[in-house]
């Protein structure tokens, strides 16, 4: 893969039909990228910077849900819970216990600044995603380290409002479908249509917010924008696979709180972070193979 092309060349590619390629090949040349661009060295480069953003991150998200939320028991109850449900559980617990730790009554200007340094600590995380990117990508970072920071901060701030709104669907969504139902005497079909499309609603939001981060992420030129991309598709259902299935060994087999004791539970966060970076890497692999292989084939037609 030529990493000018992808700063030289305006990228207008339909992902969809795999830059021209068959299936079998463009399968083969995703697992030749992916030993290539050391993505598994990467994902764990990238788990080690997410570990020291993601009670930051958290912190951020919470802050948004609610200023307000540290006053309201139940918000949390429903947010503790949710994190115990998704998560393996001694990773949910070490995130709990952080969050709990959180002082209830923070004042305005103390409360103020510590968003934004949650703010900036958190972008140290979208910081070292940029960087697998142009890993992925196979391009040298030109742009300045202020430019570069700046891009992190807009893609932090962007992803904790929608990851934030994906907790409002899932958390407070069935109480405002319960009102509205209640209002217009149809409480029974309210609690249906939401209970159907509250899901969907969430996944498209973490969908929108892989979609951004693989937009302005890497250091290259115009591309053409795309709500939904086969490498953000194939990332979250990978992420979720193997979170859900990561959960399910450990309550089967987990042997790192006998071994490790109280460090197991970062062990396990860690490693769950490690899964989560490989699938957004993994991500950015499929998209840049098939942008790759677009431009070769419009080349080619060009020259032909």
């Amino acid at each position: 893969m030529t990493g000018s092309d992808f700063r030289t060349k305006p990228q207008s590619v339909n992902s969809w039909d795999l830059g021209g390629l068959s299936a079998k090949k463009f399968a083969k040349r995703v697992y030749e990228g992916v030993n290539e661009d050391d993505l598994l060295d990467k994902a764990s480069a990238l788990a080690f910077n997410l570990i020291l953003a993601v009670f930051p991150l958290l912190l951020f998200i919470l802050a948004m849900l609610g200023i307000f939320a540290s006053h309201r028991s139940e918000f949390r109850t429903h947010l503790f819970g949710f994190l115990t449900d998704v998560l393996p559980f001694a990773a949910s617990q070490a995130l709990i216990h952080s969050l709990q730790e959180i002082p209830a009554n923070a004042g305005g200007a103390k409360l103020t600044g510590g968003i934004l340094l949650a703010l900036w600590f958190a972008s140290g995380g979208v910081t070292s995603m940029i960087s697998g990117l142009n890993g992925v990508y196979r391009v040298k970072e030109s742009r300045s380290f202020v430019k570069v920071r700046l891009i992190a901060l807009g893609l932090t701030a962007a992803i904790s409002v929608l990851v934030s709104l994906a907790l409002a669907f899932v958390l407070g969504g069935g109480y405002i479908a319960n009102k509205l139902g209640s209002y217009f005497g149809l409480h029974d079909v309210a609690l249906f249509l939401w209970g159907s499309v509250q899901v969907l609603l969430a996944l498209a939001l973490v969908n929108l917010s892989f979609s951004l981060a693989y937009y302005f992420g890497p250091d290259f030129g115009r591309r053409r924008w795309q709500w939904i991309s086969p490498g953000a598709l194939v990332g979250i259902v990978l992420w979720l696979a193997a979170s859900f299935a990561f959960r399910a060994y450990l309550h089967f087999f987990n042997s790192y709180s006998q071994t490790y004791g109280s460090l197991g539970s970062t062990m396990i966060l860690l490693m769950w972070l490690y899964i989560a970076g490989f699938s957004f890497l993994l991500g950015g692999e499929i998209n840049a193979q098939i942008e790759e292989a677009a431009m070769r084939d419009n080349g080619a037609a060009r020259e032909g």
